[in-house]
């Protein structure tokens, strides 16, 4: 059943000419994980801004289409009531946090709700442990490693308990294991929980394995929506400035001499199970 519904979605932000989104339309199924790729400017983050209503309630500019999550209109329903429905990570968490401890930026919005201190403890309590960083409670989120800070970030939107998260490049500030532990730490909280994860991800080659979909946008229109792993058979990603992970054109070469790969790996772990499937007939 779709969770988020956008419909003959156009916007373009106050003082401009030019649509940023134009006829965007696309649904999404409770639990799915969808990346979201495509050049700089392409459009990611302003959809990221619809769906979790900053636009139009924050971002002046002419909204045109329906955009539905979790059952709400974001044109009709208030921020503060679609936050706990959907939440929304940035690139920089720093952006996200100003308390004195971790303990005080998760429960921070909690507190801000007037739930009761035992239902904030509990929450906070769940959330730092879910993400392994329980022992982090009492430090100083501006003494933190990028990768923990993001974390911290991660946590204090999952205490609020919303069926969507929503992920605008979170490991543009990462190195890549801190990477690919975030991500992979994402995708583990996704399948526990049951939640409906949007990312958009730069880093195609650790995100591509664990998405259901990628939706890949171009010149602020969606020009695939789909199968990852078909996505790159069929299109000539560059084309729509999208990059190629190394093992798919790694499958590539090797196809070219012998016809290994039906549909091109997305991961090391795929590549290697092909290989040796195909040496143990050929034996």
């Amino acid at each position: 059943m779709p969770i988020i519904e956008v419909s003959s979605l156009n916007y373009r932000y106050v003082g401009q000419r030019d649509y940023v989104l134009r006829d965007i339309s696309f649904t999404v199924n409770e639990g799915e994980f969808v990346l979201i790729v495509g050049p700089s400017g392409c459009g990611k983050s302003t959809l990221c801004r619809c769906l979790n209503g900053l636009i139009p309630h924050f971002y002046e500019g002419d909204l045109e289409g329906d955009v539905w999550v979790a059952g709400h209109s974001v044109r009709e329903t208030p921020t503060h009531v679609l936050s706990q429905h959907v939440g929304m990570v940035f690139q920089n968490p720093q952006n996200q946090l100003f308390s004195l401890s971790v303990e005080s930026d998760v429960a921070f919005a909690l507190e801000n709700l007037s739930l009761p201190r035992e239902e904030i403890r509990r929450r906070v309590d769940e959330v730092l442990s879910l993400l392994g960083i329980t022992e982090l409670r009492d430090r100083s989120p501006f003494e933190l490693s990028g990768g923990q800070q993001q974390k911290v970030a991660i946590a204090s939107v999952l205490a609020m308990r919303p069926r969507i998260i929503i992920m605008d490049e979170p490991t543009s500030f990462l190195d890549p294991i801190s990477s690919l532990n975030l991500i992979e730490t994402i995708d583990r909280i996704r399948k526990s929980l049951g939640l409906t994860v949007l990312l958009v991800e730069h880093r195609i080659e650790l995100a591509a394995p664990r998405a259901n979909r990628i939706i890949v946008m171009n010149d602020g229109q969606i020009v695939y929506d789909g199968n990852p792993a078909e996505f790159f058979e069929r299109y000539d990603a560059h084309s729509y400035g999208v990059y190629v992970p190394k093992v798919v054109r790694l499958a590539r070469e090797v196809n070219k001499h012998v016809r290994l790969f039906n549909k091109p790996p997305l991961s090391p772990e795929e590549f290697e199970e092909r290989v040796r499937m195909f040496a143990s007939h050929r034996v």
